[in-house]
């Protein structure tokens, strides 16, 4: 059985604080309205993690919520998230490589090496958006992460953002990253209160010494429908134009 939760929320007084003074830090690089140059790069490392592909709160445990086909895997939601930032003003480009397949291992080395290819074509890009997919379950049951915006269901997002230990995982800049993924969360909830669970921050790499501006976002999990999730796609690409551009 797949659990409809509402808003997961685990956050604490420490991590809010340092949420808040990143946050407070503003954005470490600019982004102009209508840029003739690419500003925005969208991929996926593990392009094949897909949706449930039926409504109900039932699940099959032989469906491996994975698919090669791009219009139900994560490519969609990024097909849905570029086509509203470049809509909104935002030049973004979206690229649609399987790096899961059809080898998982290693994959977040060829996503890496994607993303610095399009930074040696497009040296004008300043934020590198790795999209997934959750995959939440507890006690034999498959976690729906789910809230309601303008009375239709949403899949909640989550910012991840990798972290600085000082020793195996050594990210100097990821204050940076931190003040970006602060920002965007800030705009999703002011525009569309219970979108986004709290931003997770991890002793990875996730490719986000690259930029910045390099974030990783889960739009909703496998207990999610592909409707639930391309919503939440769209919901989270206007909360990132409003984030970049400001007043613009």
């Amino acid at each position: 059985i797949t659990l409809a939760a509402g808003s997961i929320k685990n956050s604490t007084s420490n991590a809010d604080s340092v949420l808040a003074e990143a946050a407070g830090a503003g954005l470490p690089f600019s982004i102009e309205l209508n840029s003739v140059d690419p500003r925005v790069l969208i991929l996926h490392t593990h392009a094949t993690e897909c949706y449930q592909p039926w409504d109900d709160l039932w699940y099959d445990p032989d469906f491996a919520a994975r698919s090669l086909d791009t219009s139900v895997n994560m490519c969609a939601v990024g097909t849905v998230m570029t086509n509203i930032l470049n809509q909104s003003g935002v030049n973004t480009l979206h690229d649609e490589t399987l790096h899961d397949s059809p080898s998982y291992t290693e994959s977040y080395g060829r996503s890496a090496e994607t993303a610095r290819n399009y930074l040696e074509q497009y040296p004008s890009i300043k934020v590198i958006l790795d999209v997934h997919r959750d995959a939440i379950e507890r006690d034999g049951a498959r976690i729906k992460p789910l809230t309601q915006i303008d009375g239709k269901d949403t899949a909640q997002v989550m910012i991840i953002a990798g972290c600085n230990n000082g020793s195996t995982v050594v990210l100097p800049d990821w204050k940076k990253n931190l003040g970006f993924a602060a920002a965007w969360e800030t705009e999703m909830e002011t525009l569309y209160p219970g979108l986004t669970r709290p931003v997770l921050c991890g002793y990875r790499f996730y490719n986000q010494d690259i930029t910045t501006g390099s974030l990783l976002i889960e739009i909703g999990g496998h207990g999610n429908n592909l409707n639930e999730a391309l919503y939440a796609g769209q919901l989270a690409a206007k909360g990132l134009a409003a984030a970049l551009l400001g007043g613009a």
